[in-house]
This record gives structure tokens, C-alpha cells and sequence, in this order.
């Protein structure tokens, strides 16, 4: 007798684990139907910028967003700073957007700092850090005092030039923090 592979009692296990995937919520999860993901957080207004201050260059990377950017690919990584002391400096730069009145404009900047040894295939990085950066920049907050003023001038021109009048509806709190001296 032939059997079904959706009647076998391993293949459910099997189903139920595909079944069960994070999902990122596109609209508000709060509208009131209770059902399934009531509270997830929304990321639809949250980009990645990658600052390169080795190469002199910031992008956009949404592979960030699952830690698969092309500078965190291929590594492992570690939660000491010191067992990395010939890791590369880069930025990963959680930039919110969000209208503000006046148009949509950038509203929360959170900054993190990741080292890669290319060499090694390890890396620094500090996943509250991201967890909370990100959090705070979802919330309006501008976190780069910890960055270089390089850096901060390469997000700055980057943010600039990806959408003017983006920048031109920013905050003076997230321009002045961009200021270089």
C-alpha cells in the first residue's frame, strides 16, 4: 500500500519548523485584529548604511538587516574587541526615516562599530549594541558620538547626497551630531 508523506508523523515535525519563520511585519501590527504578531516591531523605515572609513565610502547594504552585509559575510564573530587587534573599522549605521511634518526626513540615526580581520575570517561585533541602536534609532534618537569624526563626515556627505531633501527635513540634533570639526 502506497503512503502519503503529509500522513507521516516525521514530515509534521518537519512542516511545522518551515511554518514557523520570522516574519518582518510590513503594516502596523497593532491594528486591532489580535491575531498573530500583535506587538512585532515594523522595520519597513530602517536602512542599513555601511560606513567604510578604510576605503573612504558609505553604502547601503540591506543584507545588515540579518547580519549578511558584504563585510560581515564569511565571518565568525567573536564578543571581545581584543581577540580581533588587526581587524578593519567599519560602521554599521541603523537610519530611520519617518515623516516629520514638514515630509519624511531622517529621524533616528544609531551607529555600531564592527571590526573584521578579512585575514582570520573573525570579527568584533556587539549584537546588544545593534539590538539597542537600532531600537533607539526606530525611536528618534541620534547615537554617533562614539564615531570617528571621518566616519561621521562620510555618513554625513552620504546622507546628503543618497536624498537631499531627506536631509533638508532632518532634525538640527542629527545634523549637528554629524558636524565635523
Amino acid at each position: 500500500m502506497k503512503s502519503f508523506d503529509q500522513f507521516n508523523s516525521n514530515n509534521d515535525n518537519e512542516n511545522k519548523k518551515k511554518t514557523q519563520q520570522f516574519t518582518i511585519m510590513k503594516d502596523d501590527s497593532t491594528d486591532g485584529h489580535g491575531g498573530y504578531g500583535v506587538g512585532s516591531v515594523s522595520l519597513e523605515n530602517i536602512t542599513p548604511v555601511i560606513v567604510d572609513p578604510n576605503e573612504g565610502k558609505a553604502f547601503i547594504d540591506m543584507g545588515a538587516m540579518h547580519a549578511r552585509s558584504a563585510v560581515e559575510k564569511r565571518t565568525k564573530w567573536l564578543k571581545d574587541r581584543d581577540q580581533v587587534p588587526n581587524g578593519k573599522l567599519y560602521w554599521i549605521v541603523w537610519v530611520t526615516v519617518e515623516n516629520q511634518g514638514a515630509g519624511a526626513g531622517y529621524y533616528g540615526v544609531g551607529a555600531c562599530e564592527i571590526r573584521v580581520d578579512r585575514e582570520i575570517k573573525r570579527g568584533y561585533k556587539s549584537m546588544p549594541e545593534h539590538v539597542n541602536n537600532m531600537d533607539k534609532s526606530m525611536k528618534g534618537k541620534v547615537i554617533v558620538e562614539h564615531m570617528d569624526d571621518y566616519s561621521k563626515g562620510l555618513l554625513r556627505d552620504f546622507l546628503i547626497e543618497f536624498k537631499p531633501e531627506l536631509w533638508e527635513n532632518s532634525s538640527s540634533e542629527l545634523k549637528d551630531a554629524l558636524e565635523t570639526a
